[in-house]
């Protein structure tokens, strides 16, 4: 079972979160684009990175965020260099395996040059490389995970129905989970460096037997889309960054998923599930890690531009950007201001 004390005791304690980002300092961002897809089988999320940037991401970060030291790394790339690497039941294993090693050391140079690393996906298993690189470049102990997303990724090649890796990431990636992968071939530079006690999950609501009863034996804190109706996102979030980081004192990594939000508010991503969180629930997540004054990197996965309508796509995007733009000190003013271009007016409210 899940063992965290009852969520409510957080609340007094929430503002604890809060004090350390000072208004004046200078954010340094690295934005890398990493438009992967072999991870999953709909074509489109490659083109996810560049149509983030095309709505205007790199400006609206620029114009909302105050000071920041933005550098472009641009589209990331890389070789396959273990074409005869194979594994049962997990399609694509051979880019996978060299795509993650090639973005893992490129994510460690980002951070170890003193930046927040932003990473525009791509499907979701590129979080084993971005993951792997934070933890290298912080010496093993020192991050903390927050996975935002529909689903738990805890799926390994033998308890996958789909074979996709985007759906095996935090299993790959988790320590107490090395045992269930007796054979990596091609990667032998990989040790897995993640403990599930710095992992915390939010927005679950579409998760297989295997992995609840993994979450449950190993006592992986989450928080699912009950828990969030219950007791509220503020309540959700703040029990989250305790459980995965009680002493407070890690650099965050978030890797958010788009499609941990309804459907209704992020159409084009290629595995929704409905009931999800919020727009206004994921920013507050993102507003919140970003007051903590410890974001150490942030992964934005599963926008797919080639699902959905013209509209569908562009409310996607839109949320995405929104999202973004809070982990790096948006302020509420400025979204209710921005909000009230999309929602009507109610007769007797302002």
């Amino acid at each position: 079972m899940r063992k965290f004390k009852p969520i409510l005791a957080y609340w007094g304690n929430f503002k604890h979160h809060f004090c350390t980002r000072a208004a004046q300092d200078v954010l340094k961002i690295g934005i890398l684009d990493v438009p992967f897809e072999k991870g999953q089988d709909k074509s489109g999320v490659a083109k996810g990175p560049q149509k983030l940037r095309e709505a205007g991401l790199i400006d609206k970060l620029n114009e909302c965020c105050g000071s920041l030291d933005i550098k472009d790394y641009g589209e990331f790339s890389y070789k396959n260099n273990c074409k005869d690497a194979q594994v049962s039941n997990m399609k694509h294993y051979d880019d996978v395996i060299s795509c993650s090693k090639e973005l893992s050391d490129k994510v460690e140079e980002i951070v170890r040059d003193d930046r927040i690393c932003l990473t525009l996906g791509g499907d979701h298993s590129i979080g084993i490389g971005t993951i792997h690189g934070h933890i290298k470049a912080r010496n093993d102990e020192n991050i903390a995970v927050l996975w935002v997303d529909a689903h738990a990724d805890l799926n390994t090649n033998q308890t996958s129905t789909s074979g996709n890796a985007h759906g095996m990431p935090m299993a790959f990636l988790a320590k107490e989970l090395a045992s269930f992968w007796p054979s990596r071939p091609g990667a032998e530079w990989f040790t897995p460096r993640l403990s599930v006690r710095n992992l915390a999950y939010i927005g679950l609501r579409s998760v297989d037997p295997y992995e609840n009863a993994i979450m449950h034996n190993l006592g992986i804190s989450y928080f699912d889309m009950f828990d969030i109706q219950r007791y509220g996102i503020d309540a959700v979030v703040s029990a989250a960054l305790d459980k995965m980081d009680p002493h407070h004192n890690k650099a965050i990594h978030v890797s958010f998923d788009i499609d941990s939000l309804d459907p209704l508010e992020a159409p084009s991503t290629g595995t929704p599930v409905r009931g999800g969180l919020l727009l206004r629930e994921g920013i507050h997540i993102m507003s919140a890690v970003y007051k903590t004054g410890r974001l150490g990197a942030m992964d934005m996965v599963e926008v797919n531009p080639m699902i959905g309508s013209e509209s569908d796509v562009d409310k996607t995007l839109s949320a995405a950007i929104h999202i973004i733009i809070a982990a790096f000190g948006r302020n509420k003013r400025e979204i209710k201001a921005d909000m009230q271009h999309i929602l009507p007016p109610i007769n007797g409210f302002s």
